[in-house]
């Protein structure tokens, strides 16, 4: 048997969050918190050259975390991730990992169900302007309804795990004091 990447016998958990793992976390942080509030505006305001704008920044961004999260599933898989913090309750457990495990799969699924919307819907777009994303899909309006509409209630679902995320990190670190955010945490 050979050792894991960082040097662990295989099978055991690293003791911390690698520096990569961590910079993911945050980036990705950064981008989905970007997107969700641009999701929400880009389809109240009237058509015209800033819903444009923001529809192009929504759907580049949108392939910006599927490629990170890509990034984000590979680095996880070579790094691993440590055992639950010990001083959690059995109800923060269950939710901390269920809410993990639930974002993990939204950030695949939601730039998937973007993408195959838009192609159905046969729009063309390109990534920040320097070329034209392909089609994943034919032109059929019906499904691009139902694609774009599971795409919108998945995002609220990832607003509501996001705010249950963020409050979770808060009462930790403000109440708690406990030092489950540190292990996120650059340097942490």
């Amino acid at each position: 048997m050979t050792a894991a990447a960082d040097g662990r016998e295989p099978g055991t958990r690293p003791a911390a969050y690698s520096a990569a793992q961590k910079s993911l976390h945050w980036i990705m942080a950064a981008v989905v918190l970007f997107m969700i509030p641009v999701g929400l505006v880009m389809v109240r305001i009237p058509e015209g050259p800033a819903q444009g704008k923001l529809f192009d920044l929504h759907r580049s961004f949108g392939l910006v975390v599927l490629a990170l999260a890509v990034v984000r599933a590979a680095v996880r898989t070579a790094h691993g991730a440590p055992a639950d913090y010990p001083g959690l309750t059995q109800f923060e457990r269950l939710a901390s990992n269920a809410a993990h495990r639930t974002l993990y799969v939204l950030i695949f699924l939601m730039p998937l169900l973007g993408w195959a919307g838009e192609s159905a819907f046969g729009a063309s777009w390109t990534f920040f302007g320097l070329f034209l994303v392909p089609h994943i899909l034919p032109d059929n309006h019906a499904l691009s309804d139902l694609l774009l509409g599971a795409h919108r209630w998945a995002g609220y679902l990832m607003a509501a795990i996001l705010a249950a995320h963020i409050g979770g990190a808060l009462i930790h670190a403000v109440i708690k004091r406990d030092g489950v955010l540190t292990r996120m945490l650059p340097g942490g």
